[in-house]
C-alpha cells in the first residue's frame, strides 16, 4: 500500500511539472526607484500620504523625468497647524492639495547645481491653465517660493530627482510674487502706502485674473528721480500715485504670447502694444516702456517685469 501511494504522488508531482510551460513561469519583480519609492524610502510618509490622497502616486511613478521638491514630514505639520480646520490631511480639499503638490513639481530634471535665480513653470496651472511660476533664489543661499530652503539635495530616482525642503510652498497669487521678488519692493511699497483709499492689496488677491505690468526698483527710483520734491513713495501725492498703479493693472490674464499690436484697456486708462522693436508700451503720455520680464505667472494673473513706471 505505501509503495502504490508512492507512486501515485511520484505520478501527481510528474504530471504537475509536465502541465506547466514556460508561459507559466513567473518572472521576479525587479525593484524600482521612482520618485514615490525615493519618498517612501526617505521616510516623507506625509508627502506620500498627500499624494496618494490627491491621486498622484501613477503620475509621480510614471516616465517622467521630474524634479520634485519634498516638504519634511515637519513641513506638512506646519502647514495643518495653519489652518484651524486641518487637522489631518483628510481636511484639505483634494483639488487643494493636488494643486499644491503639483506646484512642488517641475518637467525634467534640475540638479541643485543647474538653479538659478529664475523663475520655473510647475506642474501647477493657474487662469487659462497656465503653468504657475516657482520663484529660484541662489544669491545668498538658495530659497524657493521666497520661504522654504532645502535640507537634502540631488536624491536621485529612476524617474528624476528629489530636493527635500522644509517647508509646503502654497502656490503664489500677483500680490505674493511681487512680495517675494527684492526686484519688486518698491511696487510693493507703493502699493500698500497706508494713505491709499483704494485697498490695492485686497483687490489684487482677489479672483482676477489680472495682468500687472511691475516696475522695477529702478524704474520706481527714475520716477522719484524726475521730481525734486519727491524722495520717497510717500512723497508722491496719493491721487497721483493711485491713478499710476490703476494704469499698470489689466482685468484679463494675458501672456506674453497673447500681446499683439494696439490698444489694451487697463483700469486706470489705456496703453499700446507695440512689439515692433521687442515687447513695447506706448502709454498715453508717450512714453516707450520696454518688458524685460515675462510670464512670472499666479493664481489669480500673470505679471510682467518693465523698466520705467507708466505715466497715464
Amino acid at each position: 500500500m505505501k509503495n502504490l501511494l508512492k507512486l501515485l504522488s511520484f505520478a501527481l508531482i510528474v504530471t504537475f511539472l509536465s502541465s506547466c510551460d514556460d508561459d507559466d513561469v513567473v518572472a521576479p519583480v525587479a525593484p524600482t526607484n521612482t520618485i514615490v519609492d525615493v519618498a517612501v524610502n526617505n521616510d516623507l510618509s506625509s508627502l506620500v500620504a498627500a499624494v496618494t490622497r490627491a491621486d498622484l502616486a501613477g503620475t509621480l511613478s510614471g516616465d517622467g523625468p521630474f524634479t520634485v521638491f519634498a516638504p519634511t514630514n515637519a513641513a506638512f505639520q506646519e502647514l495643518l497647524d495653519s489652518n484651524a480646520d486641518w487637522n489631518s490631511l483628510e481636511d484639505i480639499p483634494v483639488e487643494t492639495l493636488k494643486s499644491v503638490l503639483l506646484f512642488h513639481v517641475l518637467s525634467g530634471t534640475v540638479a541643485a547645481g543647474d538653479l538659478s535665480d529664475t523663475y520655473v513653470s510647475t506642474l501647477s496651472t493657474g487662469p487659462n491653465d497656465e503653468a504657475l511660476s516657482l520663484q529660484v533664489e541662489v544669491t545668498g543661499g538658495i530659497e524657493f517660493n521666497g520661504d522654504a530652503s532645502p535640507v537634502t539635495t540631488d536624491v536621485e530616482a529612476s524617474n528624476g530627482i528629489v530636493h527635500v525642503i522644509d517647508k509646503v510652498m502654497l502656490p503664489p497669487n500677483v500680490v505674493s510674487l511681487a512680495l517675494n521678488n527684492a526686484g519688486f519692493t518698491s511696487l510693493v511699497a507703493a502699493l500698500t502706502d497706508s494713505r491709499h483709499t483704494t485697498d490695492f492689496v485686497g483687490v489684487l488677491s482677489g479672483t482676477g485674473p489680472f495682468t500687472v505690468f511691475a516696475p522695477t526698483n529702478a524704474a520706481f527710483q527714475a520716477l522719484l528721480d524726475s521730481n525734486t520734491d519727491w524722495n520717497s513713495i510717500a512723497d508722491v501725492p496719493v491721487a497721483t500715485l493711485e491713478a499710476v498703479l490703476l494704469y499698470h493693472v489689466v482685468g484679463a490674464n494675458v501672456q506674453a504670447g497673447q500681446l499683439t499690436n494696439g490698444d489694451v484697456a487697463t483700469l486706470g486708462g489705456t496703453i499700446t502694444i507695440d512689439l515692433t522693436n521687442g515687447a513695447q508700451i506706448v502709454t498715453s503720455s508717450d512714453q516707450t516702456v520696454n518688458i524685460i520680464v515675462v510670464d512670472v505667472q499666479g493664481t489669480n494673473g500673470v505679471i510682467h517685469g518693465i523698466d520705467t513706471v507708466l505715466l497715464p
